[in-house]
């Protein structure tokens, strides 16, 4: 059966969108980002719908509007939760809000929510279903290819589970993907790596299982009308621009991190019509010396904004010193513009 996707997706470009990464894609790394394209989506690190619905929901879905386009990730498996907190995450002014259904950590997997939820499609198409009723803009999915779990049974042969991609594997995800369109998903975001629950630390399920684009093109062709935006070991520019042959986009994450000026070099490639140049160190350093004095003037560490910027320079002379710098300076009470003015002496 073929399902077609809502066509409310189309309002947003997802050519390109870096990956929420707990601990990581936090505002004040978004707002770095976003210096290096205009039109990049970026997604914030997941948030528990628990921790809206109960918590200090003003400060967790704080952003700045520069961010934007900027989509919320929810972690949960709650309907009624997960509905309250896109309705939250609505109001906040998101453009966009994904579910977790990927992430492999055994700390997840315990809260019932990320990958273990491939293995339930019709409770994620409940909460798909629900949080699609309930807000206007559109509800993705991020998943996986398929999921190893070792939780539910320890003696499953991990290594070769892993490894394999049979017609029984492939009809799961088809059946997973499915289930999640009938019930609105606007798009799908998919690793091209199963995830292994139990064994595996998050850093190995990020590397260990083997990418599988294959799959995801397959996938794409099992459901056409679907946008599919493909995650997983996307480090080059000329290779994404390959996979935007058959897919509607690449998401890229840790390397987008390490290596920002990736994104400027795909912008430029994906969007020659924007005359879009890219930015000089000095031109990101003076925004976000502006960014850093008015979030410290209002409490924030100092630290807290730096630590996502110490990839500006990587490949360049003085790279090395320009990270202890801004590593160790904002550490130890050095003001905002000395500390700047410190690392664009190392930029020029």
């Amino acid at each position: 059966m073929r399902v077609s996707a809502p066509t409310s997706s189309a309002l947003i470009d997802r050519r390109i969108s870096v990956a929420p990464m707990m601990d990581w894609t936090d505002r004040h790394c978004r707002f770095f980002l976003r210096q290096f394209s205009p039109r990049a989506l970026l997604y914030t690190e997941m948030i528990t719908a628990a921790a809206i619905t109960r918590g200090d929901r003003k400060r967790l879905l704080r952003y700045s509007p520069a961010e934007r386009p900027v989509a919320l990730q929810l972690g949960g498996s709650n309907p009624v939760q997960l509905t309250a907190a896109a309705r939250a995450g609505e109001d906040a002014g998101y453009c966009e809000i994904n579910l977790n259904c990927g992430c492999p950590s055994d700390r997840v997997s315990s809260g019932a929510f990320g990958a273990c939820l491939m293995e339930s499609p019709l409770l994620v198409a409940e909460c798909v279903r629900s949080m699609h009723s309930a807000v206007s803009i559109p509800v993705t999915v991020k998943m996986r290819i398929g999921v190893v779990n070792r939780h539910r049974d320890p003696e499953v042969d991990a290594s070769a589970a892993m490894l394999r991609f049979d017609d029984l594997d492939f009809e799961r995800l088809a059946k997973f993907t499915r289930h999640i369109l009938q019930a609105g998903s606007a798009a799908l975001i998919v690793h091209a790596r199963k995830a292994v629950l139990g064994g595996l630390s998050p850093h190995d399920n990020r590397t260990v299982p083997p990418l599988r684009y294959d799959v995801v093109q397959r996938l794409h062709a099992e459901f056409p009308n679907a946008p599919m935006i493909v995650n997983g070991g996307m480090r080059e520019v000329p290779p994404m621009l390959d996979a935007l042959l058959w897919c509607d986009g690449v998401m890229i994450g840790r390397e987008a991190y390490h290596r920002p000026w990736l994104l400027s070099e795909l912008h430029q490639a994906l969007f020659p019509e924007d005359r879009f140049s890219r930015p000089g160190a000095g031109q990101v350093l003076a925004a976000m010396t502006e960014y850093a004095r008015a979030e410290v003037a209002a409490g924030t560490r100092l630290s807290a904004i730096t630590r996502h910027m110490l990839g500006l320079l990587v490949g360049r002379p003085g790279s090395k010193q320009y990270r202890q710098l801004l590593s160790q300076g904002a550490q130890s009470g050095v003001p905002v513009e000395e500390l700047f003015l410190r690392a664009q002496a190392l930029a020029a």
